[in-house]
């Protein structure tokens, strides 16, 4: 058990972290064990942090993450969001399936927005979700455009199969990504979920380089790539969003009556 070597903010860290992977609601003593904290402890900071809102008890005792905390994290990357958003919708108007925009995240990729479409596609992430880089069209080309370093570092580690489908031997995994660095996009099929398939392609951003995908059912992965015009056109557009100034917040005096 650590203890007295840790900081308050590393234990009240460890104890919003218990939630990462889908956790939706914690007892006292899961949030202990998970924070690798003394149960008293647990108990003060817990305690603070559904005070300050950042958690919340349920009628069971559990705890769940709270409105506030919500409502802060929803700044994080909000520039890209707000600014991919429009066209985000344009491609899911254009194309009637499931948008997204993603970008790398250490070993994974983060879903920013998305855009869902009407068809009952099997969803394997949210907004604000993360999945394996080697795993999704999205994740690929993210790896495809990074340095080489980064890329044989990923490759290095050992790959986990969502699926029978995933590419998981380094050596094919290593000649894919150079095929869709070579020609612009990736795709996989049924790689992270049985029944769906998905196309993507790089969205040219500084600092954080980002990728725009489709998500549909497997039985279209044949023809999926018909969407590569509609992907390119509204990469660009977004590319271009970015490059534009920002406004600037101009203060008018008050006159004094």
């Amino acid at each position: 058990m650590r203890g007295d070597g840790r900081t308050v903010t590393s234990k009240v860290l460890a104890l919003l972290g218990a939630f990462e992977g889908g956790s939706h609601a914690l007892s006292l003593s899961d949030l202990a064990a998970r924070a690798d904290l003394p149960l008293p402890t647990a108990h003060r900071l817990v305690g603070e942090l559904t005070e300050w809102g950042a958690l919340e008890r349920d009628e069971q005792g559990r705890y769940t993450v709270g409105l506030r905390l919500w409502e802060v994290a929803q700044n994080a990357g909000r520039h890209l969001r707000d600014t991919a958003r429009p066209y985000l919708q344009d491609l899911f108007s254009l194309t009637r399936e499931t948008a997204h925009i993603a970008i790398r995240d250490g070993h994974e990729a983060l879903y920013i927005d998305r855009v869902y479409g009407s068809t009952r596609v099997p969803r394997a992430s949210r907004v604000g979700g993360r999945l394996p880089l080697h795993a999704t069209a999205v994740g690929k080309v993210l790896l495809a455009y990074e340095e080489d370093w980064v890329r044989e570092a990923y490759l290095a580690h050992r790959l986990e199969a969502a699926t029978r489908h995933t590419h998981i031997n380094p050596g094919r995994l290593a000649a894919e990504l150079r095929k869709v660095r070579d020609e612009g996009y990736a795709t996989t099929q049924e790689e992270v979920r049985d029944g769906a398939c998905s196309i993507a392609v790089p969205v040219r951003l500084k600092p954080h380089p980002a990728a725009i995908g489709l998500v549909m059912l497997a039985t279209q992965s044949t023809t999926m790539t018909r969407h590569l015009p509609t992907l390119r056109g509204v990469a660009a557009r977004i590319e271009a969003a970015d490059a534009r100034p920002q406004p600037s917040l101009v203060r008018v005096p008050r006159r004094r009556s």
